[in-house]
């Protein structure tokens, strides 16, 4: 009963979270501690890091040689050889080099996630699945950080051995993974060109502001957690250990209320949740408040497998995988851009940059506003009451 789809995605999810949970707890304290890392050079690994999700339509092109599940399993193998090298490589150009091996890796392997995603799942039970995909990550999130938590308080292991054993793990489960489960048959033929939809367009401007403001997030909410507030990297990973507790708990949950209650009202919660909270950051002066705020903007996001929802039900099925990739490039435009950048801006003002998330966020809730309350083909967007002539 285990050899079904979902389960083969599942398994992959964990070897895929496992490993880069280990890199991220691990990194601000690593990046300052070996190879002297400021906010500039912190938001160019970033940058650097994001230029593979950047090209994640090259997806499309690779799908012409591999079959998607191959192309899985590949990209799962080159994440977790990107970790494993971390630790012996701890200058700021072998994290530059190590990080974009792991990228790589990470991005292809999460464009074909969702692509077989909603290939083989079927609508009515997308939101329930991403949900347990979601939770399952967790509990293999909270392994990794009780792992970096007990190691490095407890039994005085390194940063070497830790990265070695997360990336390891993730290359064994590669290989149980490619003898365990079959071939699984492609439902819809997939057309294997690049394209674009127009009445994709809010799918589009939703992954795109999705992608700008999580880089808020990722780069600089942990950033402002160990410059401003000093946290060691235990510290770090029991915060994100407790953060995946609660989506273990958390996320099947949402799956569920987003089937019940529509995308667009999920979605409109999020972002008003996010709005409150990167307002939070800008001002916030104590470690206690940041760690509160950090806990409920991990929760919020949560809720963002309502985009990918809301696209299968507009969808052409024979698009999914060509849009896939397309999709995360544009989720990955502004990712490009926005660590460097703000990373620049950071050395001047931190309140700015998490203000600049707040904004996002907002235009965000607008364009959620959009969605209509059964999308459909042929009702992709909630048009205004009236129109302009």
């Amino acid at each position: 009963m285990f050899r079904k789809p979902e389960y083969f995605l599942i398994l992959l999810g964990v070897a895929a979270t496992l490993a880069f949970s280990v890199w991220q707890a691990l990194l601000n304290n690593f990046a300052i501690e070996t190879a002297a890392f400021t906010g500039r050079e912190i938001g160019m690994l970033q940058s650097l890091r994001e230029i593979p999700g950047f090209l994640a339509f090259t997806t499309v092109f690779v799908l012409l040689i591999l079959r998607e599940q191959v192309f899985a399993l590949v990209s799962i193998a080159l994440l977790g050889a990107g970790v494993a090298l971390t630790g012996f490589m701890p200058s700021e150009y072998g994290l530059y080099f190590t990080t974009v091996l792991m990228s790589i890796g990470f991005h292809y392997f999460y464009t074909v996630q969702q692509s077989l995603t909603l290939q083989w799942i079927k609508k009515e039970r997308t939101p329930e699945v991403m949900g347990r995909l979601s939770a399952a990550s967790s509990v293999a999130a909270l392994f990794a950080f009780s792992l970096v938590w007990l190691g490095m308080d407890y039994l005085g292991v390194g940063y070497q051995a830790l990265y070695l054993v997360a990336g390891g793990v993730a290359l064994l489960l590669v290989l149980f993974a490619g003898f365990y489960f079959p071939r699984f048959p492609q439902i819809v033929p997939q057309r294997k060109h690049l394209l674009m939809r127009r009445r994709y367009w809010l799918y589009y401007a939703l992954t795109f502001m999705s992608g700008a403001r999580r880089q808020i997030f990722i780069v600089f909410a942990g950033f402002l957690m160990v410059e401003k507030f000093g946290f060691s990297a235990a510290n770090i990973a029991l915060l994100f250990l407790v953060n995946h507790v609660i989506n273990v708990w958390a996320a099947p949950k949402i799956g569920r209320l987003i089937s019940r209650f529509g995308e667009r009202n999920a979605l409109t919660v999020e972002y008003i949740g996010l709005i409150l909270i990167f307002t939070g950051y800008a001002f916030v002066q104590s470690a206690e408040m940041a760690v509160v705020l950090y806990i409920l903007d991990h929760l919020f996001f949560a809720m963002a497998i309502a985009i990918k929802s809301y696209f299968q039900k507009i969808a052409d099925p024979a698009d999914i995988a060509s849009t896939a990739g397309v999709s995360f490039t544009i989720n990955h435009i502004a990712a490009v851009v926005i660590p460097v950048a703000f990373g620049m801006v950071w050395l001047y003002s931190p309140t700015v940059v998490f203000l600049a998330g707040a904004a996002m966020a907002a235009i965000s809730y607008l364009l959620a506003r959009r969605v209509p309350d059964e999308p459909g083909e042929g009702n992709e967007v909630k048009f205004l009451a009236y129109r302009l002539t």
